[in-house]
């Protein structure tokens, strides 16, 4: 499954024959994590169908990068998503939109192993065993990230492809094994259970917000808009400039191939959604509609849990426990491989990815990486793990906190990314001009600690919206600063 490798190109791209097949199945599991297992259900439970909508914006992201992104990437033979900033732009620029997304898998995973916690913590309270809820928690995100680290560490990227592809398969088979358990255990029938769903607007699809003030629209993350746009350039960020997804696209053989891949996850990505809304929607008929408090939970999170934990079979609770560590450990691995692979091509030797060295020790030191970016996605983890256990109820689901965490950022990597394709006029100046008042600006429009210091209540808007309005800036004060320059031939 690892295969033999020579050099870091062999250890972080597969040497360009992995199947597309493989990398498709891979890119959901990768982007699925332990978030979707746990917190979808939970969004569908507290609400209703609307976050489907964003998936339709997922698949349309996809097409775009697939026709505009991913043949500037082949063309130029590259490892990285940056490395195309390093040839249109400059090295330093690269370096920065590497460490922008470290940063980015850094926290956004952080909260996505400590994910993976909630199902161990919830089973030990309720089995009614004394410890430390920290204690419970630092120690399944340690077992996890260990595993992980070890075939990650010996296989590389076709390990954690392949590993990825089994996962994928152990936790859907866990959803739909938990929607049959609830479908027999309905005790008025499942034509009972639509007509209340239907009652109490919990099957709404789609919802235009077209009767809300400005203020309230542009603050509501699933209006038809703001979920199919901001869905769409979420898609574009992620599957075009995060180097997480992008590192699976440059293990194909060809350009064909991974437009078959990424386009192909869109839509498994659709339909898998959905299975966990539904199951969300369902848990909902189960629990008669009590809300996380009667149930005596902390959040709408651990709903899908204690009906796990509590009401499927013993063999039944272990496989969809298992795929829930299996999705955090999918999502882990991928994030501690990307890491390594952008700081040894994007960091330690940006020149080119391509140029001569000596294989060996490279490999080597690819190896280290990945431990080290291991230890500190474990030191995230915690670090989630301490602020959810000492803030109860004052933090969104996790699943809308992890996407919101990598939407602040994937603002300005895309921008500086559109930057390159579209304006020749604009040079690493204006690039590093435009990158950072994006990202600046944000800090403004996010609700949080800077905005807390301006006069009167403020502006927040969605997550979904973060990266249009951030990309938007990056590419509009790119431009307008390279006016007076002749363009770039």
């Amino acid at each position: 499954m690892a295969g033999r490798q020579k050099s870091a190109r062999d250890y972080f791209l597969g040497a360009h024959n992995v199947p597309w097949g493989a990398v498709l199945l891979s890119i959901v599991a990768t982007e699925t994590s332990a978030l979707t297992v746990i917190s979808v259900p939970a969004v569908a439970y507290a609400g209703n169908l609307t976050f489907l909508q964003l998936t339709l914006g997922y698949l349309l992201g996809r097409i775009i990068v697939a026709l505009f992104f991913l043949p500037r990437y082949f063309q130029r033979g590259l490892a990285t998503a940056y490395e195309f900033l390093g040839q249109r732009f400059s090295q330093g620029l690269r370096k920065a939109a590497s460490l922008t997304f470290m940063v980015t898998r850094l926290l956004a995973d952080g909260v996505r192993v400590f994910a993976c916690a909630i199902p161990v913590a919830m089973i030990f309270r309720l089995l009614g065993l004394k410890a430390s809820p920290f204690f419970i928690y630092a120690l399944s995100i340690s077992v996890v990230t260990t595993v992980t680290l070890i075939y990650t560490y010996l296989g590389g990227i076709r390990a954690v492809i392949w590993t990825d592809v089994i996962q994928l398969g152990l936790y859907l088979a866990a959803a739909v094994a938990a929607l049959i358990v609830i479908l027999v255990s309905l005790p008025a029938g499942l034509a009972c259970a639509f007509s209340w769903l239907n009652e109490t607007n919990k099957l709404r699809l789609f919802y235009s917000g077209l009767g809300l003030s400005l203020k309230d629209f542009l603050a509501e993350p699933y209006t038809f808009f703001t979920a199919l746009v901001g869905g769409a350039f979420f898609s574009i960020a992620s599957h075009g400039t995060d180097q997480l997804i992008v590192q699976r696209l440059l293990a194909t053989n060809k350009l064909a191939s991974s437009k078959k891949a990424l386009v192909g996850s869109g839509v498994v990505v659709i339909l898998q959604m959905a299975i966990f809304l539904i199951l969300g929607l369902f848990l909902f008929v189960f629990y008669q509609g009590q809300s996380p408090a009667d149930l005596k939970l902390a959040t709408a999170d651990e709903v899908f849990i204690k009906f796990i934990v509590e009401e499927m079979p013993a063999g039944a609770a272990g496989l969809i426990i298992a795929a829930i560590l299996a999705a955090a450990m999918s999502t882990l691995a991928s994030a501690i491989n990307s890491l390594a692979a952008s700081t040894v091509f994007d960091l330690k030797k940006p020149r080119s990815s391509n140029s001569a060295s000596q294989p060996e020790p490279e490999l080597r030191t690819s190896r280290l990486f990945s431990l080290f970016w291991g230890f500190i996605i474990f030191l995230s983890a915690l670090l989630f793990a301490h602020l959810q256990l000492n803030s109860p109820g004052k933090r969104p689901a996790v699943v809308e906190l992890g996407l919101g965490i990598a939407s602040y950022t994937y603002g300005g990597l895309l921008g500086v990314f559109l930057l390159g394709l579209v304006c020749r006029r604009a040079d690493k100046r204006h690039a590093f001009v435009g990158f950072f008042a994006g990202l600046t600006s944000l800090l403004f429009l996010v609700r949080g600690p800077i905005q807390a210091l301006l006069p009167g209540e403020g502006l927040a808007i969605a997550w979904p919206l973060y990266i249009i309005v951030g990309s938007t800036i990056v590419v509009a004060v790119g431009a307008l600063s390279s006016v007076s320059k002749k363009p770039v031939t």
